[in-house]
């Protein structure tokens, strides 16, 4: 756990400068609603704690000096002459914000920031919003500029579909900067309503880390989106109203399903269905019928196996091991998928045997240690000093 007095030490070892002011933003693990946030559907993440913390000072210059723990790397932006768009670089993520913010008419300070991060990167668990929330929060304190939080999540989302070129969804910007403790929040993507949804004590969110990303991860995400839109295309033709797969229902896809070809078939098919998954899992947790939510998990992996075709083994294995333990209510891959992590809603007392055993069994399955944790959902993005 990081604590703010270690990182103020840190920042002044580097920067030589007075005490820095304080952030933190968390990263997120999605309980269901996967790859439905830019379709405009429904989802539902929790806040973790697991976060990325940020210490800012600011500098004579217009000059941003960032540097990260995680990579041991130091990146330098100057806000007056800007880069046109990202370079695949971890950098990226924090710099887009900044340039969005100026492009917004937001004028921001120089400053030296210092970035050490607590979420997994690569894992699912939206190591990039949390960097993205917690230096966008964090500059806009510097500089003195008012934005409100849905302004802000907004503007992370923009710098990562525009600068950093992965055209997400609000999802992750949004939890991360509207999570509750002890909730999880479902969010209607269209019209941004959302309600926070209490998670009982006698369950646990364990998440497991397979310990493999592969390359593909990010083309075929952006792949997928296209998809989706040529689903949409296709679909308006007969249904004049529908402007994303959210405008559709399963009795469309029944009716005109024909019209499209497979892929675009299976990739509405998920997202139409994944849509009705979360509205039911909300209503199964507020009456903590944790039964009905572990069942609908279930079957909400096999839909991104099968129809949105976004896992892969060493997923698969993960929750099929995990679904044959005691306590376990449910389980399915979290996150853009083709590796990462899986989520797994498990009683309380069977935590530690949860934990024991299913790191053993992929382990010897899979010859790959898994890495996994025990989440509490968290508070969203703060000043801490």
């Amino acid at each position: 756990m990081t604590r703010p007095a270690e990182l103020s030490e840190a920042f002044h070892h580097r920067f030589g400068r007075g005490a820095p002011r304080i952030f933190r933003a968390p990263g997120r693990v999605n309980l269901i609603g996967e790859h439905t946030d830019y379709n405009e559907g429904f989802v539902m993440p929790a806040a973790i704690d697991f976060s990325t913390w940020v210490a800012i000072g600011t500098r004579d210059d217009r000059r941003i000096v960032l540097h990260s723990g995680s990579f041991s790397e130091t990146a330098e932006l100057d806000l007056d002459e800007p880069p046109a768009r990202g370079r695949g670089h971890w950098s990226d993520y924090p710099f887009g914000v900044a340039l969005i913010l100026e492009a917004d008419g937001l004028e921001l300070r120089g400053a030296n920031i210092l970035v050490k991060s607590e979420v997994p990167i690569g894992a699912g668990l939206s190591s990039s919003a949390a960097i993205e929330v917690a230096t966008g929060f964090a500059l806009l304190d510097a500089a003195g500029v008012a934005l409100d939080r849905l302004g802000l999540a907004q503007v992370c989302r923009r710098a990562e579909n525009e600068f950093v070129g992965m055209r997400c969804g609000l999802m992750d910007q949004f939890i991360s900067c509207f999570g509750q403790v002890n909730h999880g929040l479902m969010l209607d993507c269209r019209s941004l309503d959302y309600r926070q949804l209490p998670l009982p004590n006698s369950v646990k969110l364990v998440v497991c880390n397979t310990m493999v990303r592969h390359e593909l991860a990010g083309s075929e995400y952006n792949a997928r989106r296209a998809e989706c839109e040529v689903a949409v295309r296709q679909l308006s033709r007969k249904l004049p109203h529908v402007r994303s797969l959210r405008d559709v229902t399963t009795d469309d896809l029944e009716r005109f399903g024909d019209e499209l070809s497979e892929v675009a078939r299976k990739r509405a098919r998920h997202v139409v269905s994944e849509n009705t998954r979360v509205v039911e899992a909300a209503a199964a947790l507020e009456r903590e019928d944790l039964q009905t939510f572990g069942e609908l998990m279930g079957e909400s992996h096999r839909s991104l196996r099968d129809d949105y075709q976004v896992s892969c083994e060493e997923l698969d294995l993960m929750v099929e091991i995990a679904s044959k333990r005691d306590g376990v209510y449910g389980a399915r891959m979290t996150g853009g998928g083709f590796g990462g992590c899986t989520v797994n809603l498990v009683a309380s007392e069977s935590v530690e045997s949860f934990k024991e055993v299913v790191a053993k069994d992929y382990a010897k399955a899979s010859n790959r240690e898994p890495e996994i944790y025990v989440c509490s959902p968290a508070q969203g993005a703060e000043r801490v000093v």
